[in-house]
């Protein structure tokens, strides 16, 4: 897992504010591109937590999500906020949690009507078992909501789209409900934080607090009333959430004290030189020598690489394996030209050995491997390529 912070995101000042309150002392952290994040620790601990506003539509989002797995190597990205709720049996100010996002505006348009085209992401495995043991606790909502229920937490899909969606009876919420019926709730980010983060390797969370019910009542009084609760809730489940991935974390990166002693091996004998004396006449030999004494030449018997020319000889057999794959038909010709791009930035990264380039050319290592993540083959090379991306001081 990585080392960094959790990244925490929201499109909304009213969502922003409401995680920055639960956090102990932020600090503006600026971006190269002018993006300004505030940094901080879980009130309370010492865990680290990124947070940075989106602004409204997946475009915005996917971006800014893009940038901030770049910039701080999470161990997670959480986009917490409001959303509408679909379907009656979701309270007003009960927490989302998405099983899985519906980028639902991919479709086509035929003479009998539109049909849809849908993209999906799922959460991660370790997120979503975490998230689930959170919500049976059932300890993580502060105490004074101002409501006669406590919130709970609820786990679905969560339809991510173009539009607000305010109404129940035109078309559009008609189509969606057609064809995402298992949506719990709907909002206009999730889908370009999912995207981003599969993209570059970083586990994603859709954290949503229930604001409205997605038929017209935005806007009003009862709606101005619950969204700031709604994203008080997402924000209270959201830093529990951070909370217990920054000690997981911990524990993973500490060393354990019931680990079996390493076994005890043999030292492998000093590979004996080679000597060559100089009693040919007439001839000439051409050798590569680590040293030269008396008349005896001390030869090198394998040539050694350094590591940076193990490092580049790895990118140019990746190199070999992409055109491999793509000549095969496992990868098509846009995600193999995406990868190949991915690829030759990282190595430009690499090359450079300044301050932050490993960390860039592991990163975008990182997007790459989102990219093949259907060709077996191609993920098994690349794992060691990042990790020896990322070594390299």
């Amino acid at each position: 897992m990585p080392k960094g912070p959790v990244v925490i995101l929201t499109a909304l000042n009213l969502e922003y504010q409401a995680v920055r309150q639960k956090l102990a002392n932020p600090q503006v952290h600026r971006h190269e591109r002018g993006t300004r994040f505030e940094t901080g620790n879980v009130q309370g601990t010492s865990h680290r937590v990124a947070l940075g506003l989106t602004s409204k539509g997946n475009h915005s989002a996917a971006v800014i999500a893009e940038r901030a797995i770049q910039e701080f190597s999470p161990a997670a990205v959480l986009f917490v906020g409001v959303a509408g709720a679909l379907w009656d049996a979701t309270r007003l100010g009960d927490v989302v949690v998405a099983s899985h996002v519906y980028a639902y505006h991919g479709g086509t348009s035929e003479d009998d009507g539109l049909k849809a085209r849908p993209r999906a992401w799922e959460a991660p495995h370790g997120i979503s078992q975490l998230a689930s043991h959170l919500a049976r606790l059932d300890d993580w909502a502060d105490d004074a909501s101002g409501h006669d229920y406590a919130p709970q937490v609820r786990f679905g899909a969560i339809a991510a789209g173009e539009v607000v969606q305010n109404s129940r009876i035109s078309s559009e919420a008609q189509w969606i409900r057609q064809h995402y019926n298992d949506a719990l709730a709907i909002e206009m980010e999730a889908a370009g934080v999912a995207q981003a983060g599969h993209l570059s390797g970083a586990p994603v969370a859709i954290i949503r607090g229930i604001s409205d019910r997605a038929d017209g009542t935005k806007n009003s009084k009862d709606d101005r009333n619950w969204q700031p609760q709604a994203a008080a809730n997402a924000a209270a489940f959201a830093i529990r959430l951070a909370k217990e991935l920054a000690e997981e974390q911990e524990e993973a990166s500490s060393p354990r004290n019931d680990m079996m002693p390493p076994i005890d091996r043999p030292e492998r004998p000093e590979r004996p030189e080679r000597h060559l004396s100089n009693t040919a006449h007439n001839s000439t030999v051409g050798i590569m020598a680590s040293s030269v004494t008396g008349s005896s030449v001390h030869m090198i018997t394998t040539p050694q690489k350094t590591g940076a020319q193990n490092l580049f000889t790895a990118f140019n057999e990746f190199r070999e394996s992409l055109t491999r794959h793509h000549a095969q038909g496992d990868l098509d010709e846009d995600t193999y030209r995406e990868a190949l791009a991915d690829l030759e930035s990282a190595l430009r990264s690499a090359r450079e050995r300044t301050p932050g380039s490993s960390k860039r050319a592991s990163m975008t290592l990182r997007r790459l491997r989102g990219l093949v993540a259907d060709c077996p083959a191609l993920m098994a090379e690349l794992t060691p390529l990042i990790a020896a991306a990322g070594d390299r001081a």
